[in-house]
């Protein structure tokens, strides 16, 4: 499969749940040999210490009240890696908090091939989970202390909409400012956003009948079928990435970056772009989102190709809330151009932008010369909601704090690809790449 420009490239064909394809020299992306940013040649890719015990030998829960202070020395009771803080009743770090989170939330069993009898350390964590299960139980974790999935959504909802609110009064103007038209150089950069938009979407089109087929056998217990569904959602996310590497090598500017700070800011937005494009897609009329105008899929197909709830239902509350605010083919075009160009700077008229997103781009070198070429997109999409939504002064903080909320789902996308590897499911190598997954 060909493609115009300097493109990802893709390894050989590969299915999931089989073999990774040999490896090809040095994985960073600083060499020659990264896959990002040189020609594709194919969309077919390998989807291939515990605490005390009362008498009774139960553990003892831990008094009610402020966590005791960190020293900053402080072991995980379950493996004896690096401690994060009290979590869930225990000492422990961020892996076995998150580890037991997902048990609990899944009921999870496990199997020993040791019966049960390895010793637990940041190695072996790693190799048994049954017993890093029975591990953390024993230390002390309380299952009644995980939330379920419902108040986790509901407290992040909560905390959006409270820092959307302590925001809105931020960037308020007072008094409201003159409406002015777009001026030509604006008209034209996002007339040509929206003409390069479509044009990567064009090509994936092209490419739609090299998809692994959706399969349609229902037989959850059939392996083959599930590694069909998984190679179908890689491939799609395939098609998306060089969309948006496409895309994002067209953005004037974007080739005057170093090599390295131009890979820095594809891995780094990538994931967040695809949601957004994703959103765009999303039917409220059958709560479905839509890629290349004929694959549909609702929550419980996403779910089918190997996907988790904690990551399927995020995805669904987040295009449904874009789908609420109606924007344009131009608005969308201009929020993935601004996210591309996020260097983690603070810049002119981005207060809330930049307070939620300081050091999230740490790899990037010249932070100052990505602010400077994000700034026209921030100028033009503030004009041209003003003349497009006069008397709605609110909605560009607000298309802001959609790009914050942004940064809650990059997080549990990284949760999700850390489940699939426990799966055993191998994810195509560009992937791999650009999620930062080293096997």
């Amino acid at each position: 499969m060909k493609h115009e420009g300097n493109l990802l490239p893709l390894e050989p064909p590969y299915h999931a749940g089989f073999s990774s394809p040999p490896q090809k020299g040095p994985s960073s992306l600083a060499e020659k040999s990264s896959p990002l940013l040189m020609e594709p040649s194919n969309i077919k890719a390998d989807p291939a210490g515990d605490m005390p015990a009362n008498t009774e030998g139960q553990p003892v829960k831990r008094k009610k009240g402020p966590a005791p202070k960190m020293l900053g020395n402080e072991v995980c009771s379950v493996c004896g890696d690096k401690a994060s803080g009290f979590h869930y009743n225990v000492l422990s770090c961020e892996g076995c908090k998150g580890f037991f989170r997902r048990s609990v939330i899944k009921s999870a069993q496990y199997s020993c091939k040791n019966n049960g009898r390895c010793e637990m350390d940041m190695y072996m964590r790693r190799k048994c989970q049954q017993c890093r299960l029975r591990k953390c139980r024993e230390a002390g974790m309380l299952e009644q202390c995980v939330l379920s999935e419902e108040q986790i959504r509901g407290k992040k909802m909560k905390k959006n909409e409270e820092e959307t609110a302590r925001t809105s009064a931020v960037v308020t103007p007072t008094p409201v400012p003159e409406v002015v038209p777009l001026e030509p150089e604006q008209l034209e950069m996002i007339e040509k956003l929206v003409a390069m938009q479509k044009q990567c979407n064009k090509r994936s089109f092209i490419d739609r009948p090299k998809v692994t087929p959706w399969p349609q056998s229902q037989d959850p217990q059939n392996r083959e079928v599930r590694q069909q569904r998984f190679a179908h959602f890689t491939e799609l996310a395939i098609m998306s990435v060089q969309e948006i590497v496409d895309f994002a090598k067209q953005l004037p500017g974007f080739l005057e970056l170093t090599r390295e700070d131009q890979i820095a800011l594809l891995k780094t937005s990538t994931i967040e772009i695809m949601l957004l494009e994703t959103s765009r897609r999303y039917n409220p009329a059958i709560e479905s989102i839509t890629f290349l105008k004929d694959f549909s899929y609702n929550k419980e197909d996403f779910a089918k190709a190997g996907l988790q709830l904690e990551f399927i239902n995020p995805i669904f509350e987040f295009s449904k809330g874009m789908n609420d605010l109606h924007l344009d083919e131009a608005e969308y075009a201009l929020l993935i151009a601004i996210n591309i160009f996020s260097a983690g700077q603070r810049s002119s008229g981005m207060l809330v932008w930049n307070r939620a997103h300081m050091q999230d781009r740490p790899n990037v070198q010249d932070h100052e010369l990505v602010e400077r070429l994000q700034q026209p997109y921030v100028n033009a999409l503030r004009s041209y909601i003003m003349i497009k939504r006069p008397n709605d002064h609110l909605m560009f903080p607000r298309m802001l704090m959609k790009l914050v909320s942004l940064r809650t789902l990059s997080s549990v996308h990284s949760e999700q690809v850390f489940a699939l590897r426990l799966q055993d499911k191998k994810l195509p190598p560009l992937l791999s790449e650009i999620w930062d997954v080293h096997e």
